[in-house]
């Protein structure tokens, strides 16, 4: 048996081997976009295709600086990653986040609190479609790529996706207008992205999850997400009422529905993982 040196047994704590990868991951996404920014203001293209642009760009650096930097460091294949399933994977994902986010919004209509008040030209979904694309890449890689991946190798699944869905929950309570109800339903949100990454063993399905949530939410139905300014949509909507149900200023995701739906959502592929033993135990139970 291969007895490992101080050196790599020290690199391969998982708490080390989480903060350099999170180091060397934001590093690429801030200088990404810095020349990212350069590079297009040089052309004359319009500010929203430029938008789109810098998009694309910074999440397929993310993608190529994660695949290098853990074959590198775990001298392994990067099946996060991997093209097998890749449309299923994708189509799973995308309807999973466009059909609860749908509903969330649908007990909104019902309840009187939302009404579409002008329908805008396609072309008003770019900024969107861009903005959301880049955050479900960034943050699926940070939160679950990174942080739960690395700590299921030794905690196990449940434990794992326990301290990732509280931290990705904690991450946005620095965003504007946060709640109770917003911080456990972000907490909620990323039990079931964590989920739809055990289920699927790779990061196409929580990615598109996350962005079809999120394009969903204000590409398409007009609402604010996580607080952030709302941003043009296909529908323009009016929303008020009470903040439960509405979500208030953080948007629809911070109402009582969008946890239920979540909640539903993470039971639903948390029971298909352990119906096919996907499930990994702490390391302690092995």
């Amino acid at each position: 048996m291969e007895t490992l040196t101080r050196k790599q047994k020290i690199f391969n704590f998982p708490v080390v081997k989480i903060v350099l990868a999170l180091l060397t991951f934001m590093a690429v996404v801030i200088i990404g976009q810095q020349i990212a920014v350069k590079l297009l203001a040089l052309t004359p293209l319009e500010k929203d295709y430029r938008n789109l642009l810098k998009g694309l760009f910074v999440s397929f650096s993310c993608i190529f600086s994660y695949i290098l930097f853990f074959k590198k460091y775990d001298k392994r294949a990067i099946t996060e990653f991997s093209v097998n399933g890749l449309a299923k994977n994708l189509t799973i994902g995308i309807l999973i986040g466009f059909v609860l986010q749908s509903f969330t919004i649908l007990v909104m209509y019902l309840n009187g609190n939302y009404s579409v008040v002008n329908i805008n030209p396609v072309s008003f979904i770019l900024i969107p479609f861009a903005i959301m694309f880049t955050v479900a890449i960034i943050e699926e890689i940070l939160v679950r790529g990174i942080i739960f991946r690395i700590l299921e190798e030794k905690l196990g699944s449940y434990i794992s996706l326990t301290i990732s869905s509280v931290l990705f929950g904690i991450f946005h309570l620095a965003n504007p207008h946060g709640t109770l109800i917003s911080g456990i339903c972000i907490t909620t949100a990323g039990f079931m992205l964590g989920a739809a990454f055990i289920y699927s063993r790779n990061l196409w399905m929580p990615i598109a999850l996350h962005f079809a949530w999120n394009f969903t939410q204000s590409g398409i139905f007009g609402a604010i997400t996580s607080g952030n300014e709302k941003t043009s949509s296909l529908l323009e909507a009016k929303i008020q009422g009470p903040e439960f149900i509405t979500g208030g200023e953080f948007g629809p995701e911070g109402s009582i529905q969008a946890i239920v739906f979540c909640a539903l959502g993470t039971i639903l592929l948390l029971a298909l993982s352990q119906k096919q033993n996907k499930i990994i135990p702490p390391y302690w139970k092995k």
